[in-house]
């Protein structure tokens, strides 16, 4: 009997321009100059608002914005922005050839169900299921995310590729786990022990998953 192949995502930085959507509205609150500094204050103070798990990433965001000194009146920009951002250009053919080759897609995401509903209808590939941390109360680098997904699913792990941007909240939690995992270094980051396999971007996805899991 065939048993189904497996891929979950990360979205936001993997599939979604993260880091330029939240850039562009930075630089609408506080000017191209001041832009970088506050993405990188931004990364390091959300972690913290998500121990727990029980805001909603919409509440996240805006009390990440108050935290990076933004006036009140602005402090929803973030959240009001995000169901605009754009998947990075390779990404539906990078899905739609894992699709042809058999692969299920499913999301694993830091989100609210509105946002990723909006960032799925812009990247235009059907995944099979999303799970949310708001649905959940739990923002990875928990485990909450991939014990769900193996529930709702009944999936085979040795039948399972994680696929993701974030080292921190992906795959971290994913190599504890026991599980394979592909890292999309867009930034060309450094960690050590460096996870294998890692590509640049999504082009070679399809490959790289059946060289992982054969059909």
């Amino acid at each position: 009997m065939a048993r189904d192949r497996w891929a979950t995502f990360d979205c936001y930085g993997t599939l979604i321009d993260w880091n330029g959507g939240i850039r562009r509205e930075l630089v609408r609150v506080f000017g191209e100059e001041a832009a970088d500094e506050r993405l990188n204050r931004y990364h390091e103070v959300e972690p913290s608002l998500q121990v727990g798990g029980d805001r909603s990433y919409r509440a996240v965001m805006t009390d990440a914005m108050r935290k990076l000194g933004a006036p009140e009146e602005e402090t929803s920009g973030l959240a009001e922005a995000l169901p605009s951002w754009e998947p990075f250009p390779e990404v539906r053919p990078a899905l739609e050839d894992a699709r042809s080759r058999g692969w299920k897609l499913a999301i694993l995401s830091n989100t609210d169900r509105d946002f990723i509903d909006a960032s799925m209808s812009r990247i235009g590939v059907p995944f099979e299921l999303a799970i949310v941390a708001s649905e959940i109360g739990s923002y990875k680098p928990e485990h909450r995310h991939w014990s769900r997904f193996f529930e709702e699913t009944a999936a085979q792990r040795e039948m399972h590729v994680h696929v993701a941007q974030s080292y921190f909240h992906d795959i971290v939690p994913a190599n504890e786990l026991g599980l394979r995992s592909i890292w999309i270094n867009r930034y060309g980051e450094r960690h050590d022990p460096p996870p294998t396999p890692e590509l640049a971007d999504l082009s070679l996805l399809a490959e790289t998953l059946d060289g992982l899991v054969a059909a």
